[in-house]
């Protein structure tokens, strides 16, 4: 799918961006990154066309989602062990 009508269908739920990737628990740099590639992944298409088809009806999806409990993934240690190396270097 075309990061356009990923857009569109974002419109049809009546998400923003921001809403959506704070409602899916990602980072909106990841979804911004797609911009740039012009397409997004079959997953994030599927989400945005399911979120659109619920609105579209009348579900109250927002609510299924939030009731997932779903947690943002966080990075661990990836900037860190950098420093930490550099920091090893210096010393010996």
């Amino acid at each position: 799918m075309t990061f356009i009508d990923f857009k569109k269908l974002l419109l049809d739920a009546e998400l923003t961006i921001p809403k959506f990737t704070e409602l899916i628990k990602v980072s909106e740099k990841n979804i911004q990154a797609y911009k740039k590639k012009k397409e997004v992944p079959n997953t994030i298409a599927s989400i945005a066309a399911c979120f659109a088809t619920m609105n579209q009806s009348g579900m109250d999806f927002k609510k299924l989602i939030c009731d997932l409990n779903l947690e943002k993934k966080e990075k661990k240690g990836a900037g860190f062990s950098k420093k930490k190396s550099l920091k090893e270097k210096s010393k010996k």
